[in-house]
């Protein structure tokens, strides 16, 4: 099991406590962005478009402490940038901790091995570590040779050290669906406790906008061939019921509030994606933003093809915990997770043949030259 009993209890415990009280609208995950630089400039994040001034600035300990008992959120999501840039990135762990969150530190784990000494392995902390497929495919993904070795050296020390590992992947339009199984296999065989999956869609100051998936269709079809005959020791840190979302197998809407993001310029309306303006506190993000604009039903453009994770897992864990058929449909999804598809096995053969005959051409391109 990816996720452990005691945090499954922690989330289920407290989406209740929110169906008791009548709530409609509540946060699953804070996204906490304590600052916007990188030290890596990938093509398909827009993070460092910003301008240098706003690249140096960072949230203090005390912003991140007062954002996240505002939100009351029982987990806390904590990307960039990348967070270990933070010179006080410890004091901001360290406190949520003793506040009780379940914290997911992204990083794509170039300093992960500088700076773990800042760390103590706790049930309440996460590396979820940025791996977008396997060596080749990741390395272009974020543009610098020699990163995939990197984070997959910093996985093992951390899994040797005692540390709670997750994966965070992105899939893009031009993926190789074999190659992302293998890169399942490649997971697993490092340790690390589980994988989350999810689509890339446009993010408005990213370079590259020619990647991005755009139809839900492609979406599906895609994540059919991923994740339909599945390896028994495969672990996704991730709601089944999503990923059966992210397969056509379920309709979900959007529930931007599940996961609201907070960073240097307040709260971010409505969602991680789309940027309409900020509120200065949790309480006017809730009350300001018109919520019936966006998602699928609302017919807001934007909205149409989206399928990613921060818009739909809430939607998800909501449903498990507020029916019957929610918790059953969960239920069944961890016990029967194989999805046997031998419709999707042919095509994976196929596109297996069709990458090898395309290698062959090239060789012979090459060789020609």
């Amino acid at each position: 099991m990816a996720v452990p009993l005691q945090q499954m209890w922690t989330v289920a415990s407290y989406v209740l406590k929110q169906k008791l009280a009548g709530r409609k609208r509540y946060p699953l995950v804070l996204m906490l962005e304590p600052l916007f630089r990188c030290n890596l400039a990938c093509a398909g994040c827009g993070k460092v478009q910003y301008p240098a001034h706003i690249l140096k600035q960072n949230l203090t300990p005390e912003q991140c402490f007062k954002a996240a008992e505002e939100c009351g959120a029982p987990m806390v999501s904590i990307p960039g940038g990348e967070p270990l840039l933070h010179p006080q990135i410890d004091q901001i762990v360290d406190g949520l901790i003793a506040r009780g969150k379940y914290i997911y530190l992204c990083t794509n784990a170039l300093l992960l091995k500088q700076k773990i000494d800042l760390f103590k392995p706790s049930r309440f902390l996460t590396f979820s570590v940025h791996m977008d497929g396997e060596q080749e495919h990741h390395d272009f993904a974020v543009c610098r040779e020699g990163t995939y070795d990197v984070a997959a050296e910093a996985i093992r020390l951390a899994v040797e050290r005692g540390f709670r590992v997750t994966t965070n992947t992105t899939l893009f339009n031009n993926v190789d669906p074999n190659s992302v199984r293998r890169f399942f296999d490649q997971m697993m065989d490092l340790g690390v406790e589980g994988m989350m999956v999810s689509p890339g869609y446009a993010y408005s100051k990213a370079p590259d906008q020619k990647s991005f998936l755009r139809e839900r269709k492609q979406t599906n079809e895609m994540f059919e061939l991923i994740l339909a005959n599945r390896k028994k020791r495969w672990h996704f840190n991730q709601s089944p019921l999503f990923l059966e979302f992210l397969m056509g197998k379920r309709e979900y809407e959007c529930t931007p509030w599940g996961m609201p993001t907070y960073n240097l310029f307040g709260w971010q309306k409505p969602c991680y994606l789309l940027q309409e303006g900020y509120a200065d506190t949790y309480a006017d993000l809730m009350e300001e933003t018109k919520w019936e604009d966006y998602g699928r039903a609302s017919g807001n453009p934007a909205c149409q093809q989206c399928m990613v994770h921060s818009g739909h897992e809430a939607t998800a864990v909501n449903h498990t915990f507020s029916s019957f058929g929610g918790l059953w449909g969960n239920i069944k999804a961890l016990i029967f997770n194989t999805y046997a598809n031998p419709a999707a096995m042919a095509k994976l053969k196929q596109h297996q043949q069709d990458a090898g005959e395309s290698r062959g051409i090239a060789l012979t391109v090459l060789k020609a030259g």
